[in-house]
């Protein structure tokens, strides 16, 4: 067991839920989406980054007004050792009692790992620094991830991330008082994405060799899934008027691969199994637009669902861009009697915009905490004795 690198900084379900209305916050990420929601079609990657950066300092912020304070703040801990800031991770939990060290913990508590969304190309962990340490006052350690993002990097390389992090996680979280067998995955957005896709290369060996991963984790180690209007099923991005583009999905993936890992064979949108197109994305206008439906296979979770999945947490609203993409998810973990507790919004919410989870002054936010902190306490309990 090693110690932490660093002290701690201190800091003075039913299917859909109505609730009455509040009065909508101000600000954020989505005010511009909640003006022309009905206009929004197809928006490049590049409006997508300007976006997200012209907010990022204020939701900094505003998400982590009136710091938590009964939790210990480890930051910045670089878990590959490269010295780039897309390889740091912190860690929260619990405030441990007067004269008791982290490194003289038991290793007791379950784990949540988190990863931040942003599309794939934005985003960072400081923005999570609140909601992170809302769970981690719940009775779990909480691990809050950065990674490498697109269109510099493809999704190979964020799962490698992902699953360096977890390696570091299984050396180090018992000297924080985290039990690296007990680990809850969860995200938002893309990042919901991210830890999704992650936890189906687990138990998915085809998956996890398209994307060159030697998962660091067993999936039995896994014992929940908690996903924040996430990202979980790419068919959507085909609909006619989706809000993103499908430049979204072409950032991520570098060129479609055949024979060696993938066994000749490409998943594709929808559950079924084409040949792989053996190169990148040319020739006719129906020809490209195939292959990357068999490309997205290999980005879009609900593809590789089976009845060895950890039970899953879920939330979104009717106001969520990917709302749809939710309900699908849903239906398909059921399918696979995959054990799933939900809690879906309606449109009358007004805070329920996508990723409305990271703001801690609403209500409805308030209620996910609730709900996650009895989700990992029914999926993680504490071993008998």
């Amino acid at each position: 067991m090693t110690t932490p690198a660093h002290q701690p900084t201190r800091h003075e379900s039913p299917f859909r839920l109505s609730r009455e209305r509040t009065p909508q916050q101000a600000g954020g990420t989505f005010a511009l989406a909640r003006r022309t929601r009905n206009v929004l079609r197809r928006v490049p990657v590049w409006t997508w980054r300007v976006l997200m950066h012209s907010v990022k300092a204020s939701e900094n912020a505003r998400f982590n007004a009136d710091p938590i304070t009964g939790v210990d703040y480890f930051h910045d801990i670089d878990f590959v050792g490269d010295g780039i800031r897309a390889h740091r991770l912190d860690v929260i939990s619990p405030h441990l009692p007067a004269g008791t060290s982290a490194a003289g913990s038991t290793g007791s508590l379950p784990v949540y790992v988190y990863f931040h969304g942003g599309g794939w190309t934005s985003g960072d962990k400081a923005s999570l620094t609140k909601y992170c340490a809302s769970q981690a006052e719940g009775g779990m350690v909480v691990v809050n991830v950065n990674y490498r993002k697109a269109p510099r990097f493809q999704m190979a390389h964020v799962l490698a991330d992902a699953n360096a992090a977890l390696a570091w996680v299984r050396q180090n979280i018992a000297g924080y008082g985290g039990d690296g067998s007990r680990i809850i995955l969860g995200g938002d957005s893309a990042g919901g994405q991210i830890a999704a896709l992650l936890t189906a290369a687990s138990f998915q060996p085809e998956l996890a060799r398209h994307h060159g991963l030697e998962p660091a984790v067993p999936g039995s180690d896994f014992k929940g899934l908690v996903q924040h209007c996430s990202v979980v099923d790419f068919s959507v991005f085909f609909e006619k008027g989706f809000v993103l583009s499908l430049n979204f999905i072409r950032m991520l993936l570098p060129g479609l691969r055949s024979g060696g890992g993938n066994s000749g064979r490409s998943r594709g949108i929808g559950g079924g199994l084409s040949p792989a197109s053996g190169g990148r994305f040319g020739g006719s206008g129906a020809g490209r637009l195939e292959a990357l439906r068999r490309g997205a296979g290999f980005l879009s979770p609900i593809e590789w669902l089976d009845s060895r999945f950890p039970p899953v947490f879920v939330t979104t609203s009717e106001r969520d861009f990917f709302y749809a993409a939710n309900l699908n998810f849903i239906a398909r973990l059921r399918e696979h009697s995959v054990p799933v507790d939900s809690l879906i919004y309606d449109w009358g919410n007004s805070n329920t915009e996508h990723t409305w989870q990271q703001d801690f002054r609403y209500p409805e936010s308030q209620e996910v905490y609730r709900r996650l902190h009895a989700f990992v306490r029914k999926v993680a309990p504490a071993p008998a004795g």
